[in-house]
């Protein structure tokens, strides 16, 4: 029986892809690209589910809303 959290498993199974497409080439900031690609959808929904409450969000998140609130900023999501 397989005990592994549906997103982990989503996150093996497209990185060993993205491993696979580099053909031997050397990965570079693989920790970064992975934070960044999964940290922003995460940040969007969580937001749109808090229906743009950031103190609410970062209650979802189990994060500080200061910490919160720098995170659209880096992500460019602010319009």
């Amino acid at each position: 029986m397989n005990n592994k959290h549906p997103i982990t498993e989503c996150i093996e199974t497209q990185l060993q892809h993205y491993l696979d497409d580099l053909k031997g080439t050397p990965p570079s900031d693989v920790y970064q690209m992975v934070l960044s690609v999964v940290e922003k959808p995460m940040l969007e929904l969580v937001m749109r589910h808090a229906k743009h409450n950031q103190s609410l969000a970062a209650q979802f998140l189990g994060i500080n809303r200061n910490t919160l609130h720098k995170k659209p900023v880096e992500h460019q999501l602010l319009k």
